[in-house]
């Protein structure tokens, strides 16, 4: 037997097997997420690849006089894991006029590694507030659930609320997918108008 024929052969395999593995793997961008309401006037964002589901951003609703109170849910599928949460937040009657207060409940810190970089800033030519939230260590894998949004309106007519997310999703085998979420929700809040 001719030995480097032999692992010339072998190794040729192996490489046409790796190459055609990363055609499986890939980024994929989700952007046409289903939009349903939830119990209690919540919102969730499902997204989906090939029916199956991938991921989603769910809003609860909690309001008080003066406020909105947001706490969010994100789930995603075994062998994903969060890179970063973009979050966009703004009320549209009152964007540009009298922006709303934004403020974070940050999400608590892993079993073994610090608390998630989290900034807020004023996006440029766009309205609202945009959160970003990076670097969750040991959350990644897990579900998020401890991200609550607290909305302060500055008009006593606003009362709608838009949320624009883009989530970024690695997987945690070579052979997976890694995606791009990226949808919009509109929630409505009548009880933050003062008559």
């Amino acid at each position: 037997m001719n030995r480097r024929k032999y692992i010339t052969a072998a190794c040729g395999a192996s490489i046409a097997t790796i190459a055609g593995c990363s055609k499986l793997a890939g980024k994929k961008t989700l952007s046409d997420p289903k939009i349903d309401p939830g119990p209690g006037g919540g919102t969730t964002m499902t997204f989906t690849d090939n029916n199956s589901e991938i991921a989603h951003l769910s809003v609860s609703k909690r309001v008080s006089p003066d406020r909105a109170h947001l706490p969010m849910e994100i789930w995603h599928r075994q062998g994903t894991k969060i890179k970063s949460i973009k979050l966009r937040v703004w009320m549209p009657e009152i964007a540009t006029e009298f922006p709303a207060k934004v403020a974070v409940v940050s999400p608590v810190e892993g079993d073994s590694s610090p608390p998630p970089s989290l900034s807020l800033y004023t996006p440029e030519r766009l309205p609202g507030t945009n959160i970003e939230v990076s670097d969750l260590d040991d959350l990644s894998d897990a579900t998020i659930s401890t991200l609550t949004l607290i909305i302060i309106p500055n008009s006593e007519k606003a009362v709608d609320i838009k949320i624009h997310g883009t989530i970024e999703l690695s997987s945690s085998n070579i052979l997976g997918s890694s995606y791009t979420l990226d949808g919009e929700m509109k929630l409505s809040y009548p009880e933050l108008a003062n008559d």
